[in-house]
């Protein structure tokens, strides 16, 4: 059947080949799948014959983006991608044109275009530098913008919205923000364009440029990385004039900034339905849609079985079609769930006690759809099993008016959500973790811990055996003060890092704290307040620059610097955008307690390396001096969030366990270890899944067995713990 199908394509082709693109004739169009998508890109490759500079005295990038985004109304303007009105109102920003005269050169000027990276350099892996040519300097992603307008959208993944440009309000995700950094809407105009774009980088550079590291959606029904917030828009928003002039631009040789290769989803963005499914965009060539135009049958007769706490099982009988059915979709009170080739499937997630109804939907290779299927009804059953009780607490890192609690993992028929921590019986806080430090204690007072576990249908377990904990007296350890134990400026990128310990007896609150910069060793400028919050003994606390992207600063972060904006104060995430001749001090009550960098000193003297405070320095210096602190290479990041010290101070205990890659999406993880460790991996629900040992030479644990998903580590060495997550991507 799919042999007749593929000849009726052929068919097709010829009899419509006036509207196919040339340029493919030597492309097996009637591939699908990760088939098609190898070919395109075979295609798209090898064509690419002129690769680009950034910026040069030949022609650049520049030069490809005044000729492609040209205004043809006003040939000498360049059109702004993300902006839409003519230039009347107040807002510069959103200017849909502008003089191809006033690119940006580097002056800071506010009424310029730049050269936006659709897929931002900082999102790929590795980042891109425009300094080699290649995926950075490639000018099918290149777009005229706003200068403004560009440094607002910044490295932020694309999201949902709707109208013009702007932030999200609908999809967030880990960023220059935080966990909860706002995507950036294109615009009703630009979405498809970007879409397209993001196809191609993905398509030519494979999983360097990775859609699901630039947008916020889900790939569960695609068969790779592409994901389903840049296939709606590709069906949402049609090819655009711009788009079609820029391919016809980049293929031909004769023009001095061409590339020589094409966008193919520009051409036809069909063949993006063809690769990764979803509704059916514009067939622009007619060869597909046009070759079958008729559904599949209806799937019939479905029927639940296995009904459980979280799970059901579906199945029906198969639907027919005139060329071949090829799969179903699988909708949940009528939202796509899953999709499959099968007639039963296992849905998997829902909640306990809950009505849900199902119904199904077949489709062909040309992506013709039934009507949907009849729906049924199903309830999951009910949860009232409590989890088990929580064991193994122990206390440590005991101060004046604070300790922590760890226990181990509780497990649970369904899923664990949350553990709740009592002191003295009354309840203290409630946590995901399998630890917690009880703060806003007395000084010497012994206190009862006990921890109770609660399930996703909020069934508690009993309280576990309460266990003693008692503050210190606050006596002096003869540490006095907070200062600087780690400062990182990598060579590339704004992966910046400043750490603060406490190695006093007694918890500091930051109310008084801040750190400041001295511009090019100037004045000291942008005092940054590190808030109200507070570092209990032995602990640290991290800052890291608004546009950090490395995982393990992300996970490590106690506060993100200001917004990286052409604002005052805090221009462009001031102070935390030092680069190497910029001292770094931290302040209290607006004095400077503590230095890195030379005071005064404008040369590059503390650039490109990770500064680590050596063990045995227990009080901060206004005076720079290097013998205190280790030099490291650029770009160590493993260190972040603890501190290890070699003083002798009584009742400090340090975490000096680190684990990296994380979150990964590698088979392997790595520990650094003073001692030797037992390093146990449990589930969501608290099942121990492996235990090994590691040590400061076999110091890499396997993980390659475990799915994606998010799972706890506990390391222990001695009587004494630590718990992390780990997230396998």
């Amino acid at each position: 059947m799919i042999k007749k199908l593929l000849l009726l394509i052929l068919i097709t082709s010829f009899s419509v080949s006036f509207s196919q693109e040339q340029y493919y004739n030597d492309v097996d169009l009637t591939l699908y799948g990760l088939q098609l998508k190898d070919a395109l890109a075979t295609k798209i490759i090898a064509s690419h014959t002129n690769v680009l500079e950034y910026t040069s005295s030949g022609p650049d990038t520049w030069d490809a983006c005044r000729a492609t985004d040209e205004n043809v109304s006003n040939t000498n303007e360049v059109i702004l991608f993300y902006g839409w009105e003519d230039g009347t109102d107040s807002d510069i920003t959103n200017d849909y044109s502008r003089d191809k005269d006033l690119q940006d050169n580097g002056s800071g000027a506010s009424f310029v275009w730049n050269r936006e990276h659709v897929f931002p350099k900082s999102l790929a892996n590795p980042i891109l530098d425009t300094d080699i040519p290649g995926p950075s300097t490639d000018a099918h992603h290149l777009r005229a913008a706003d200068r403004s307008r560009n440094s607002a959208r910044n490295n932020r993944k694309y999201g949902r919205g709707s109208g013009y440009s702007d932030f999200s309000t609908l999809d967030f995700h880990e960023g220059l923000d935080g966990p909860n950094t706002a995507a950036w809407y294109p615009g009703d105009e630009w979405r498809g364009d970007a879409a397209r774009m993001i196809m191609y980088m993905y398509l030519h550079y494979g999983t360097v440029c990775l859609p699901t590291a630039v947008g916020v959606g889900s790939k569960e029904f695609t068969p790779d990385e592409m994901i389903d917030l840049f296939l709606q828009w590709n069906v949402e928003d049609p090819v655009s004039q711009i788009e079609k002039d820029r391919n016809s631009y980049h293929e031909n040789p004769s023009n001095g900034a061409s590339q020589g290769n094409r966008n193919p989803f520009i051409d036809n963005p069909y063949l993006a339905t063809r690769i990764w499914g979803g509704n059916s965009a514009e067939d622009t060539w007619g060869i597909y849609t046009s070759s079958d135009t008729e559904a599949p049958t209806t799937p019939t007769n479905i029927s639940l079985n296995n009904i459980a706490l979280s799970s059901v099982d579906v199945s029906w009988d198969a639907s027919t079609d005139n060329i071949g059915v090829t799969g179903y979709n699988v909708y949940v009170d009528g939202i796509l769930e899953a999709q499959t080739t099968n007639t039963t499937i296992t849905i998997t997630g829902l909640n306990t006690n809950t009505t849900y109804s199902f119904t199904l939907v077949a489709r062909d290779l040309i992506n013709n759809m039934s009507t949907t299927s009849t729906a049924l009804d199903g309830t999951t059953l009910q949860d009232t099993e409590a989890p088990t009780v929580p064991t193994d607490l122990i206390i440590s890192n005991a101060s004046d008016s604070s300790f922590k609690v760890s226990w181990s993992a509780s497990s649970d028929n369904n899923a664990v959500a949350s553990y709740e921590v009592y002191v003295d019986g009354n309840l203290n806080a409630t946590t995901t973790d399998l630890f917690y430090t009880i703060t806003d204690l007395n000084v010497s007072t012994t206190y009862a811990a006990q921890i109770s576990a609660k399930d996703i249908d909020n069934n508690i377990s009993e309280k576990s055996a309460a266990v003693n904990g008692t503050t210190t007296d606050g006596s002096s350890n003869g540490v006095t003060e907070l200062f600087i134990s780690e400062y990182v400026e990598p060579s590339v990128a704004n992966n910046k890092a400043i750490e603060i310990v406490n190695l006093t007896a007694s918890t500091v609150s930051l109310t008084n704290y801040s750190i400041q910069k001295q511009s090019n060793g100037g004045s000291w400028v942008d005092d940054y307040p590190l808030g109200n919050g507070t570092i209990v003994p032995g602990d640290v606390f991290v800052i890291v620059h608004v546009d950090t992207n490395n995982s393990f600063l992300l996970a490590e972060s106690d506060l993100f610097g200001p917004p990286n904006m052409d604002t005052t104060p805090y221009g462009y995430g001031s102070p935390l955008n030092f680069n190497g001749n910029d001292p770094v001090g931290l302040f209290k009550n607006g004095v400077l307690i503590d230095i890195i960098g030379e005071e005064g000193n404008s040369s590059n003297h503390i650039q490109n390396a990770t500064y680590r405070r050596k063990g045995n320095i227990s009080e901060p210096n206004t005076t720079f001096n290097s013998n205190e602190w280790d030099i490291l290479s650029a770009n160590t990041f493993d260190d972040i969030g603890s501190h290890t010290s070699t003083l002798s101070t009584k009742n400090i205990i340090f975490e000096s366990f680190k684990m990296f890659p994380n979150p990964t999406n590698g088979n392997t993880i790595y520990f650094s270890v003073t001692e030797d460790a037992t390093i146990n991996i449990y589930n969501v629900l608290g099942k121990l899944m492996q235990s090994s040992e590691v040590t400061r030479t076999e110091n890499s644990v396997d993980i390659s067995k475990f799915s994606t998903g998010i799972y706890l580590l506990k390391i222990n060495s001695g009587k004494q713990f630590i718990t992390k997550k780990l997230i396998k991507n």
